[in-house]
């Protein structure tokens, strides 16, 4: 696998999951861009300041990005603590309107990764639901469809990664077949990141501890990069929609 010679644009560049991303990109020869709305922390070759829940923001954001951008990796997001308005616009919605605004500067062969969740996995039981959202076409129309359909705060979180899950699937056929851009997710179990605790605090200790007496550990955030990297290169040029866990077993598990 090589990425010499590509151009990356990673949200989320500045911490986490985004910053290992960003970090192995460049190691692996990639020129990187980082979208953040806060200051990197690692060495980019180029950094755009971005409100992922803001779509002026986003719009201006577009602007300044170059053309002949090669992949685009959405590890943006915020944890389900955050209001379920915010965890929508941040998520989903503007992970949408950027990767949409972003097609025309993203090279033929290109790729797109977003990042879901392992908690996203029971999409298929809410599969009529995620269609009907997907099928909405602009940040107008989804926040219109998500007012007839309100998602609870307490599941929020697993709600709009299920919908991303659906949404990489149905958009990334549509990108493959008419633009020869793939479109594919990475799905992480825990991760060793700032926000876990966040996470523990959102499922409740007894979930979290059955779930640890069943994994070895969560991840390091540089055990997640490298395969969100592969899907970005030419070694995936074949591998379109699908949503791949990256969480130890977790997935397995429940076989």
């Amino acid at each position: 696998m090589s990425l010499n010679g590509k151009t990356i644009a990673i949200t989320g560049a500045s911490s986490g999951i985004g910053a290992e991303i960003a970090r192995l990109a460049r190691f692996q020869g990639a020129h990187v861009i980082g979208l953040d709305r806060n200051d990197p922390m690692i060495t980019l070759d180029g950094f755009v300041k971005i409100d992922m829940g803001d779509a002026a923001a986003i719009d201006a954001a577009v602007t300044a990005l170059p053309s002949g951008i090669h992949a685009l990796v959405n590890a943006a997001g915020v944890s389900g603590l955050a209001d379920k308005d915010v965890v929508a616009r941040v998520n989903y919605l503007g992970l949408r309107h950027l990767t949409e605004a972003l097609l025309p500067k993203i090279a033929k062969g290109g790729a797109v990764v977003n990042i879901t969740s392992i908690l996203g996995a029971e999409w298929p039981k809410r599969l009529d639901a995620h269609k009907g959202l997907a099928a909405t076409t602009t940040w107008a129309e989804g926040a219109a469809w998500l007012k007839k359909h309100p998602v609870p705060q307490d599941s929020c979180y697993q709600y709009f990664k299920e919908a991303l899950v659906v949404w990489t699937k149905k958009r990334g056929y549509d990108l493959f077949m008419q633009r020869d851009i793939r479109m594919n997710s990475v799905a992480p179990g825990p991760v060793f990141t700032p926000i876990l605790g966040d996470f523990v605090q959102m499922l409740g200790e007894e979930r979290v501890a059955a779930d640890a007496a069943n994994i070895k550990r969560p991840a390091i955030a540089d055990e997640i990069a490298p395969p969100v990297l592969f899907l970005c290169s030419d070694a995936a040029r074949w591998v379109t929609g699908i949503n791949l866990p990256v969480d130890g077993g977790i997935d397995a598990l429940y076989v």
